[in-house]
């Protein structure tokens, strides 16, 4: 759940990695950092908090040089502290380089411990410094041979963008897990997460990375090579139900056409008597309007959602019922009173935040509260870059959706099937730019528990870490 962002020479580089971060916000508001390159030195700033309050002006002009990678980070491996934020940069024998990547890797404790014991010391305790020491310690004589070999070495999920004084390497993983792209602006090559920030800065956006395909961007221009093993395509298909901007575009998808395509398919699956329909904001809301559309039942903003939430707040001393909820939503009573509702969320994960809002829409007067969810049941945790609890506190997996409704107090709940989901977002697909894309073509473990890579613990002891930061 991270967002990654790089271009290669461009005079103000800073900035506009500034501003394609500030685009990738969604995809974490943990930590962020940018790190840049004039062509012998490499510059770097990180912070906790959000794009827009970790970089002063000054901050961006201290970032000298004409190329440039970073990173929003929401935490899946590792602490939240400073120490975790990326890029993650060094000094190595070879010269500098700094590294800034999405996803997780399935072999990352296993290679932590065998690197500790030939004396790699580690800062962070995420997974990408594995990346970076194995970069370090490679015996290829160039960077980008370094690089390749280093990637070999891991599984799991992974892309991510690499700045050295004169290169930019960007990366994505054999079964392309997590998205990355390719634009471009005048004469500079740009490389994200999402083509949002394309849009944001005016660059053009040229296509998305294969998977398993690496990019060299360099003053000779643009390289594509594909140095790892060939492998089936498993992209994330839960970017398209809930991670990514619904104005993105991945892997020739259109987001927000999948997310109604996915309301009007639940519409089709489990209709209702009711009388109107509510999104749980924000992304709830294209599929809110799918299934609206679809059930001839009026779409209505009964929840506002507010956006001043920040990452932590002052809860009073007297207990206020539902106060983390009602910090974020609050319900329009004068639209839900005395009327039977459909509420239409991406999904359900512990079950507590949709007990809640049950309870909040029964509170302002609701007749009937019936939940529906554009995505089947979460039963299995994600290891590939979606930051989800463990088995166990995923109440789908130990509950019939039947106890489910039952403990979130609803009138009746339904999820979507796998099946529509897939075919609905097939059917948002861009058939000229993606013809390659087949409904086998998505990772789906979070709700399957078909899992495309295998997780490797390592059966060594843990190195203790020094500081908890």
């Amino acid at each position: 759940m991270c967002g990654v962002f790089g271009i290669f020479g461009h005079e103000e580089a800073s900035k506009l990695v500034y501003l394609g971060l500030h685009a990738l916000q969604h995809r974490g508001q943990e930590s962020t950092g940018i790190v840049t390159s004039d062509g012998r030195q490499l510059s770097a700033h990180r912070g906790m908090g959000h794009v827009i309050d970790v970089y002063s002006q000054k901050h961006l002009e201290d970032l000298r040089g004409i190329h440039g990678i970073g990173h929003v980070r929401y935490s899946t491996t590792g602490g939240s502290g400073l120490r975790n934020a990326q890029p993650l940069a060094i000094n190595y024998s070879a010269g500098s380089i700094a590294v800034a990547h999405n996803g997780n890797l399935t072999n990352a404790e296993l290679l932590r411990h065998e690197l500790e014991e030939r004396g790699s010391i580690f800062q962070t305790s995420g997974d990408t410094e594995v990346i970076v020491h194995l970069i370090a310690k490679s015996e290829k004589s160039t960077v980008v041979d370094r690089v390749a070999d280093a990637l070999n070495q891991v599984k799991g999920a992974y892309s991510l963008v690499c700045q050295s004084e004169d290169t930019l390497i960007a990366a994505r993983d054999p079964m392309g897990i997590r998205p990355l792209c390719l634009g471009k602006l005048d004469e500079s090559y740009v490389v994200s997460s999402e083509r949002s920030s394309f849009e944001l800065i005016d660059a053009e956006f040229l296509r998305d990375l294969e998977p398993g395909e690496m990019l060299i961007i360099n003053k000779d221009g643009l390289k594509s090579t594909r140095p790892f093993a060939d492998a089936s395509r498993h992209s994330c298909i839960f970017e398209m139900v809930y991670f990514a901007r619904p104005d993105a575009t991945l892997d020739s998808v259109n987001v927000y056409e999948a997310r109604k395509n996915l309301g009007r398919a639940l519409a089709q699956e489990s209709p209702i008597d009711a009388d109107l329909v509510i999104p749980v904001p924000d992304s709830g809301v294209p599929a809110t309007i799918g299934y609206a559309a679809e059930a001839k039942i009026p779409f209505e903003m009964g929840l506002v959602r507010s956006h001043y939430v920040g990452r932590t707040f002052i809860e009073p001393e007297q207990s206020i019922r539902h106060f983390g909820v009602r910090l974020k939503l609050s319900p329009i009573a004068d639209i839900i009173k005395g009327k039977r509702v459909v509420v239409v969320d991406d999904s359900i994960v512990r079950g507590t935040t949709s007990r809640k809002i049950v309870k909040m829409l029964r509170d302002a007067g609701a007749k009937e509260v019936h939940m529906r969810i554009a995505s089947p049941p979460t039963q299995w945790p994600c290891y590939y870059g979606v930051d989800t609890p463990t088995r166990k506190e995923l109440i789908a997996s130990t509950h019939t959706v039947a106890e489910v409704n039952q403990y979130i107090t609803s009138d009746s709940l339904a999820y979507l099937s796998l099946p529509a989901l897939t075919k609905s977002v097939m059917a948002a697909r861009n058939l000229s730019k993606g013809k390659e894309l087949t409904e086998k073509s998505f990772c789906h473990a979070c709700w399957s528990g078909e899992y495309p890579i295998e997780f490797t613990p390592s059966r060594k002891k843990q190195q203790l870490p020094l500081l908890h930061v």
